[in-house]
């Protein structure tokens, strides 16, 4: 089945006053970003921005046909929420989406936040954009949270649930703030948002999911994707990582430099774009990766050994109990045993 192919790249697109240029004024500041454009779409690069690619990716070179997969891991006001509104815009209004599409079926671009303040942000900047003459016309209908176009294309603002993303044919699938969606300690975490995602796309071609967040702790979705991919150059995910003013150079560097004096480790998140270290769990990441063996996910019971389960239902979310070994540790001198719970 034929590939959506757009009439014009989103760089084209960006560059044009008629269409997008207008968020663009002032292009030098957005050099980091438009080379992020070129290599997510398979466009090629200059000297130069094939240097700031391999400075925020740790790869070597990009995939020449581009990426459908990318995680962002970017300090605040870096310039992310724009960024992904340009995108929205220009797969619901560039991309032909039809072909894959039954009777009924409307392609969904889909952008999910941690609330509904941060989702009012997006949706400004695209109802501006499809507000310009030159796509104005394809606006069909405006609800407080979707915009409906004459292509059989939704553009779609979700909380983060995965309980209401299903059942849509999805496009694409932008995320914002990622890191701060609930995490696996609650009922709805981040992984399985993202994992309830992943089949509304499967029948679409160039399906695109971008996960972007300025980082926190180094655990969740947006952590497992930077640790498992970020510099490797074989992985289908890119993961991006820069901070505030590598992205966006109209920041002030004194306001970043105050925000370090304040509270360095915040900071270095914030506008670092590095995950904190200083918020850890009770044992660290290492410390448990150090005591785990990677790809394997159970051990058949061994006899002779006594099992017992233990559950700390204490915070009050619901939690799923699994049997833990407690080994029988044999002290003949005392002529006593004791349990040690794994």
């Amino acid at each position: 089945m034929k590939e959506p192919k757009p009439p014009i790249t989103i760089i084209e697109a960006c560059e044009d006053p008629a269409i997008f240029g207008a968020w663009f004024k002032d292009r030098e500041t957005w050099g980091s970003w438009f080379a992020f454009l070129r290599v997510m779409f398979g466009l090629q690069l200059s000297n130069a921005e094939l240097a700031v690619f391999k400075k925020f990716t740790g790869r070597e070179a990009p995939a020449p046909a581009g990426y459908l997969d990318a995680t962002l891991v970017i300090g605040r006001r870096g310039g992310k929420s724009l960024i992904m509104a340009v995108i929205a815009a220009y797969l619901a209004c560039f991309f032909d989406w039809s072909p894959f599409l039954t009777g009924g079926e409307r392609a969904v671009i889909i952008i999910v936040s941690a609330d509904r303040r941060q989702s009012a942000v997006l949706l400004r900047y695209l109802k501006g954009m499809l507000d310009i003459p030159l796509l104005a016309g394809l606006v069909d209908r405006e609800t407080l949270d979707t915009i409906e176009l004459k292509n059989l294309v939704t553009i779609e603002i979700q909380t983060a649930s995965w309980k209401t993303i299903r059942g849509r044919t999805v496009a694409a699938a932008l995320c914002d703030e990622v890191a701060f969606w609930s995490d696996d300690t609650s009922a709805n975490p981040d992984t399985e948002i993202i994992n309830a995602l992943k089949p509304a796309m499967a029948t679409i071609p160039k399906a695109m999911m971008i996960k972007a967040s300025s980082p926190y702790a180094r655990r969740g979705t947006l952590w497992n994707d930077y640790r498992k991919h970020f510099g490797k150059d074989d992985s289908p995910l890119l993961v991006w990582q820069a901070a505030t003013r590598d992205m966006n150079p109209s920041v002030p560097a004194s306001f970043v430099a105050a925000a370090y004096a304040d509270d360095s480790s915040a900071a270095s998140a914030e506008y670092g774009g590095t995950f904190r270290t200083d918020i850890e769990s009770f044992i660290s990441r290492e410390a448990v990766d150090a005591c785990v063996v990677s790809g394997r996910c159970e051990l058949p019971p061994v006899e002779g050994v006594a099992y017992a389960a233990f559950v700390d239902a204490a915070g009050g979310s619901d939690v799923t109990v699994r049997e833990a070994p407690a080994v029988q540790l044999n002290d003949e001198a005392a002529g006593s045993s004791r349990r040690l719970f794994l």
